[in-house]
């Protein structure tokens, strides 16, 4: 079982907004030793940098504030489905609204133009960062008017496409700010501690979204502040959604400034100037677009592409419904957001764990023998919703049911990061390293894509597959009334009857998913065995162009 969360573990990027890789990284420190750090000898004999936080610890606390304030927008936008859940939305608004979390997935189309346009007066991250960041502010505020309207409730219909259309922009100002803070990381720290990044990058977002989402979730709850933060009850929580907003709003447009003001980039030496990256390799507009076009060509790529784009349809029931299934069984939604707590200790853990298991010629052998067993966690997690209603009651969930449902997710998460960490290996292994950063973000787009289009797709389809009848006393009433739209479940409740759900389309569609993902294993495991036989050079974009431009002047 998958609750539905965003949280998504990602590597940090080049000063093209892109992922830079690690050999790249080792090669330009040895090649020009930072003064200050001092190097040492690994097992195999390479020189490796030895970190000295002095003159970095700011720039680190700077950082992983930074990224904190990133993640709020992100756990708020994964906290909006919940509450419309219990406004009353359909499962076609829901994936209406999952739109609004596809940005992060599709940054590497405009992280080039972050790269290349800057005000070189102001700094060439701050130029995008600031603007960002305040534009996420001012977002925050607006929605702090008008969100309670657009969101309904109280046979208010809620207004999905304009909620969608507003979260989208505020979830692409908080991955543009990502590209600038991640390229900001590789100047702003010594080179001996840039890998430091990447833990301010998971902490601080992680954190920033338990903020958003969690936190929120709790605080707006009455149920969770009367039973524990309260000693009078009241009939709201301790926070709402407009003054949760109102709140991280003013604190972006105030950190901003501060940012701004106080903050300068690489071209105000200090006593450290001489262990940072002081010149940055990049590539024009032109040269970005026309890498990504190379590799887009190459069949290797492509074949790997169709596997990327089609492999998480096989969990998308139970990634993209299953939580809101729970709400609707009567769970409350605070609840489900704090069972995510006790898994992000795991969540930090697993990777470096798995990644034991993933090093070698053929690290995709794990991915593949994760597939089943995920299958069969999100199996038991359709079982659990099924049982649901017997287990709890309206005023009461036994402490039996919360502990099932964080062990068969904590489970579910082992074997989701088992596939995370070895596809990971994968594109490390196989990208060229001339353009290693490009070549991982681009894969790690088409991944992420391919996980962001079945939940979409998977969300709309519920309703359709659902089947419906209006309970009446007339029994004519029952007959011509399916209950299929809005229209027919107000003459029926105008009506004095009930729509009951015959069958609901979540377990035909868990149903098919599973099955699906049995014969796409049956069939993909072949080629994903046929890409890891493939030699190295099978993968050179740089190679393909420099043959390619040769053949033309042959002719």
């Amino acid at each position: 079982m998958s609750f539905r969360s965003n949280m998504t573990v990602r590597r940090r990027q080049d000063s093209n907004g892109v992922a830079i890789d690690m050999t790249d990284r080792k090669r330009l420190l040895i090649e020009t030793p930072p003064s200050e750090c001092t190097t040492s000898n690994d097992a195999n004999g390479e020189q490796n940098l030895r970190p000295d936080i002095r003159g970095d610890r700011g720039n680190i606390a700077l950082l992983f504030f930074l990224y904190l304030m990133q993640g709020i927008p992100l756990g708020l936008i994964a906290a909006i489905p919940m509450l419309l859940q219990n406004r009353g939305a359909s499962y076609k608004q829901q994936a209406e609204f999952s739109i609004s979390m596809w940005p992060f997935s599709m940054k590497l189309l405009w992280a080039p133009i972050v790269d290349s346009i800057y005000v070189r007066r102001f700094g060439r991250r701050k130029s995008w960062l600031v603007p960002s960041q305040y534009l996420i502010g001012l977002f925050m505020l607006f929605l702090s008017w008008h969100v309670e309207q657009w969101l309904g409730g109280n046979g208010v219909e809620p207004n999905v496409p304009l909620l969608t259309t507003v979260f989208f922009v505020l979830n692409f100002l908080a991955a543009t700010q990502d590209i600038a803070v991640d390229g900001w990381a590789l100047t702003m720290l010594k080179r001996c501690n840039v890998a430091y990044a990447s833990t301010c990058n998971s902490v601080g977002q992680t954190a920033g979204y338990c903020l958003g989402y969690v936190v929120f979730i709790a605080l707006e709850s009455s149920d969770f502040c009367n039973n524990y933060l309260r000693v009078e009850p009241l009939d709201q929580g301790l926070v709402t959604l407009p003054e949760f907003l109102w709140f991280w709003g003013v604190c972006f447009l105030l950190s901003t400034t501060l940012v701004a003001m106080l903050k300068k980039e690489n071209d105000a030496p200090d006593a450290h100037t001489a262990a940072r990256y002081t010149e940055e390799h990049e590539l024009n507009l032109h040269e970005s677009y026309k890498i990504l076009f190379d590799m887009v060509r190459m069949r290797p790529v492509q074949i790997l592409a169709a596997i990327l784009l089609t492999v998480k349809v096989t969990f998308a029931a139970g990634d993209a419904v299953t939580s809101l299934k729970l709400i609707d069984a009567g769970v409350p939604k605070e609840k489900l957001a704090l069972l995510v707590i006790p898994i992000i200790p795991l969540q930090l853990i697993l990777p470096i764990i798995v990644s034991r298991y993933t090093h070698g010629p053929r690290p995709m052998d794990i991915y593949v023998k994760s597939i089943p067993y995920r299958i069969m966690f999100s199996s038991i997690g359709v079982i659990i919703v099924y049982f649901t209603p017997y287990m709890t009651t309206k005023d009461h969930v036994p402490i039996y049911y919360y502990v099932l449902l964080v062990v068969n997710y904590a489970f579910y998460q082992v074997f989701l990061y088992s596939m995370f960490v070895a596809v990971m290996a994968f594109f490390a292994k196989i990208s060229d390293p001339a353009v290693g950063g490009t070549y991982m973000t681009f894969l790690n787009t088409l991944s992420n894509l391919g996980g962001n289009w079945p939940n979409t797709v998977v969300l709309w389809l519920v309703d359709v597959l659902t089947w419906k009848e209006c309970v009446h006393s007339d029994t004519a009433m029952e007959v011509n009334n399916s209950c299929l739209t809005k229209d027919q479940t107000a003459q029926c409740e105008a009506a004095g009857g009930v729509c009951q759900i015959i069958f609901d389309g979540y377990y035909i569609e868990s149903v098919l998913c599973a099955i699906y993902g049995i014969v796409w294993l049956l069939c993909v495991r072949r080629w994903i065995n046929y890409l890891q036989s493939l030699p190295t050079r099978s993968w050179l974009v740089v190679k393909k162009r420099k043959t390619s431009g040769g053949s033309k002047k042959a002719r």
